[in-house]
């Protein structure tokens, strides 16, 4: 039996879509156990290498999941979960089904959203004051908010938000206005949508299965 890669799990669904996935796969499927699904592609490995081609194609495949059709909630599962087999990927579902429950409840119809607010080279800025500016005018569109690390003296906000799909439209348009106001003084780097990895917390054992 061919080992499989997980990319995250949803609601239990007949999913198969053309991508490019992890290791050179062309397509992602499903594999079932109760009411939930993991999306899953072929792989000929149990450790796959970290590359930053593969990590790029595992959120890629996790946003286009996300995205198909009328779009779905996915529970992410880190870079490199390979199993030996369907049957031992289903074990695992069996042993953490509680917590992707609970989960996938957490997070319903959200997605995963990165705002940076960088500072330019010569602005002189009261970072407390903007980060309260900036946090008045997002808060009524988000659910939940977590703090990344400030890495640079000028990087003065590294945020992570939850939010609505359906609120999308109003977050986009809340940081188009805090670009416009801020635009002089700083660069503001949006990412997303993501699958909400900063909001979930499933650690995976170690066991995938024998070689």
């Amino acid at each position: 039996m061919t080992n499989v890669y997980a990319y995250g799990i949803i609601e239990q669904e007949d999913l198969e879509l053309v991508v490019e996935a992890v290791a050179g796969a062309s397509r992602v499927y499903t594999v079932d156990y109760k009411t939930l699904s993991a999306v899953v592609s072929p792989i000929d490995t149990k450790d796959p290498e970290r590359t930053d081609t593969d990590v790029n194609r595992h959120n890629e495949v996790l946003r286009t999941v996300m995205e198909h059709g009328d779009g779905r909630t996915v529970v992410p599962m880190s870079f490199g979960m390979a199993f030996k087999n369907e049957r031992t990927l289903k074990g695992v579902m069996r042993g953490a089904r509680r917590a992707f429950r609970k989960a996938l409840n957490d997070i319903e119809g959200t997605v995963e959203l990165g705002v940076k607010l960088i500072a330019s080279d010569s602005a002189d800025l009261n970072g407390e004051a903007i980060r309260d500016d900036v946090g008045d005018r997002l808060g009524p569109h988000y659910v939940s908010e977590t703090d990344n690390d400030l890495f640079s003296e000028r990087l003065l906000l590294n945020k992570s938000y939850l939010v609505e799909r359906d609120g999308r439209d109003a977050f986009d348009d809340a940081i188009d206005k805090i670009e416009a106001e801020y635009e002089d003084v700083l660069t503001v780097q949006y990412t997303g949508p993501w699958a909400p990895y900063n909001f979930v917390d499933i650690h995976i054992g170690a066991n995938k299965g024998g070689r």
